[in-house]
């Protein structure tokens, strides 16, 4: 049998309980197997946000990943992650509260898969601005999920590179660099950062595809710098790292021009799209719609998936949360690792 997958409960302060709650509630067999990783009087807020129009939700308290099994269906199990709040932090506000019990969850799955505990992890939304309320020195899951896996492996941060992917069913794009300002992400689209990023897309895809995955690289510049009459990069940068990419075996493509490389990749050219940047590639994902969208961190010595949205503080509480994303996420975290 499958070790327990872990799902996160994200920030209490967003909708990540209620989602969690109404996923365990319309997907029993989906979620069988699974726990929430958070803290107990938070889920029992969310759990209660949606209990009007669902079937009734039973929820267990449990010690470690392993009673996860004995839980029946139609009943979450919650393991305390950290020191249990008094009271739940205040809905749709950033709080150092809610930081510190949304980041406690994360750490804990993350120490237990690496421990093998876990077979995979599944994380409700953070709010950055709450993290770094409550201390945390990480913009986001995949920065804190890298420096947890680095320490595990007792091995500088540089030599656990991740990069994030985003997918659904019609597109997926990994990205060269995340979270960052645009002034930033442009000095990080560098030979070795490019290259290392088709390696990994490479890799992670080949696994998940069963043969090496075809890869469109998009250019920084409108039109791919058209010649180098918008810019150098490609020129400089660009091409030559999926030569070199091209010479270890990866079959990448590019640079093309990114207004058009997203539609090619759609279409069924290509697999994926390498993108220079956080919103060049997510923009493309999203608007094709996050309900299906999840977000996948590769190059981790576990897996980690998440849905593609946020806290979504302007309705949580309200029982209105879409679970659609968390669903795909949970079934892309059982594909992988299957």
């Amino acid at each position: 049998m499958m070790k327990p997958i872990a799902i996160t409960m994200g920030d209490p302060a967003g909708i990540g309980p209620e989602i969690i709650a109404r996923l365990f509630a319309m997907e029993p067999a989906l979620t069988q197997g699974c726990f929430v990783a958070g803290d107990l009087q938070c889920m029992r807020r969310g759990a209660a946000a949606v209990a009007g129009s669902l079937p009734p939700l039973a929820m267990a308290s449990i010690e470690s990943a392993a009673d996860a099994a004995g839980v029946p269906p139609g009943c979450i199990a919650v393991l305390q992650a950290g020191a249990a709040a008094a009271l739940p932090p205040a809905l749709g506000v950033v709080s150092a509260q809610a930081g510190r019990l949304a980041a406690d969850a994360v750490l804990w799955a993350a120490r237990a898969a690496l421990r093998g505990e876990v077979a995979a992890l599944v994380t409700a939304p953070l709010h950055k601005e709450a993290l770094a309320a409550a201390g945390l020195p990480f913009p986001g899951h995949t920065e804190l999920l890298q420096a947890e896996a680095a320490a595990h492996a007792g091995v500088p941060l540089a030599q656990m590179p991740v990069r994030m992917m985003l997918a659904n069913d019609e597109l997926r794009t990994v990205l060269v660099s995340i979270h960052m300002a645009l002034r930033d992400a442009l000095d990080a689209v560098t030979h070795d950062n490019v290259l290392e990023t088709l390696r990994i897309a490479d890799a992670a895809l080949a696994s998940t595809l069963g043969r090496r995955p075809r890869i469109a690289v998009a250019g920084l510049n409108p039109h791919a710098g058209e010649g180098g009459l918008f810019g150098r990069e490609e020129i400089d940068t660009i091409v030559p790292a999926v030569r070199a990419a091209q010479a270890g075996g990866i079959d990448a493509q590019g640079p093309f021009a990114p207004d058009t490389v997203f539609m090619r990749a759609r279409r069924g050219e290509f697999d994926v799209v390498v993108a220079m940047y956080h919103d060049q590639g997510l923009i493309p994902v999203k608007y094709l719609g996050v309900e299906k969208g999840v977000n996948v961190t590769l190059g981790l010595p576990l897996v980690r998936s998440s849905p593609d949205h946020g806290t979504a503080f302007d309705i949580a509480g309200t029982g209105r949360a879409d679970a659609s994303s968390l669903a795909e996420a949970l079934r892309m975290a059982r594909r992988l690792a299957g």
